[in-house]
């Protein structure tokens, strides 16, 4: 059985252009289009437009970060999957904050709240979703972090997790804490493991080497500066995670094109070993 997974930071559900003359304070304060010959920035709701591509793409499992609360099920629901959404920082007043954000994600940014959240496809290859937990991986300052553990039907257990942002001590330790525990808790089932670390293996070469070392889980691939990975344990590797071109996450919009996340999304397939059938 061949998986095909989508990992992706959804940059809170907004759009982010080549040319950074377009993501302007005129946009920002006054919900303005800005375009070029090519691209367009809009500041608005883009919940349908990250669900259509969503939809489109052939994936068994999306892991999703820094993914506004109120997108897990209508991403869901637009992509026929079941989903497993983990709370991370800045959800008080939640309400409130997606009200806001609905009319102006540009100016509410980051301070909608997200969420790490999970799609697994139904009835799909692997059953939908058996069993959802979460853990607390860093608390305080700079922000709460957490990771998404996901059992499905099949066995298959997915990790999802965003670790602490430009504190490279604090991230490893956010990351080791959701390896720990995202091992143990799978115990011998298959394990993807992964997400947006803001780890590059160029710099942090121990952390992967403990990873496989001591965890069990594969080397990363998607690149020696990149800081979204995807790593697995049990599995075997049919493709290697690699990063969507720019225009893959492009949806048109008059002509032009619409740009989806400041992130691409990382793509991998794995293969599952069936038992052998034992014949009397």
């Amino acid at each position: 059985m061949e998986i095909t997974v989508l990992c992706w930071n959804l940059f809170h559900g907004r759009d982010f252009p080549p040319d950074p003359e377009l993501r302007s304070w005129r946009s920002r304060l006054l919900r303005l289009n800005e375009s070029n010959e090519t691209h367009v920035q809009v500041n608005r709701d883009l919940t349908p437009e990250f669900g259509t591509l969503l939809a489109s793409a052939a994936w068994d499992i999306a892991m999703l970060q820094e993914c506004p609360p109120r997108f897990a099920g209508p991403l869901a629901r637009a992509s026929g999957a079941e989903y497993h959404r983990v709370f991370t920082s800045r959800n008080e007043l939640g309400f409130w904050r997606a009200a806001l954000a609905r009319q102006n994600p540009d100016l509410m940014a980051s301070g909608e709240g997200g969420s790490n959240t999970t799609l697994v496809r139904v009835p799909g290859k692997l059953g939908g979703i058996a069993e959802r937990r979460e853990l607390e991986i860093h608390a305080g300052e700079p922000e709460r972090r957490s990771m998404a553990f996901t059992r499905t039907a099949s066995g298959v257990c997915v990790c999802n997790l965003h670790a602490t942002n430009d504190k490279p001590a604090l991230a490893v330790a956010d990351v080791l804490l959701a390896a720990e525990a995202a091992t143990g808790w799978a115990a011998g089932a298959p394990l993807i493991f992964g997400g947006d670390l803001n780890l590059r293996p160029a710099e942090n070469p121990e952390l992967f080497a403990r990873l496989a070392a001591d965890f069990g889980l594969g080397s990363p691939t998607t690149g020696r500066r990149a800081i979204d990975h995807v790593l697995v344990r049990g599995l075997k590797v049919v493709a290697a995670p690699a990063q969507w071109p720019p225009e893959k996450r492009e949806l048109p919009l008059d002509g032009k094109a619409l740009r989806l996340s400041d992130h691409a999304p990382v793509e991998a397939r794995f293969a599952r070993q069936d038992p052998p059938v034992l014949a009397n």
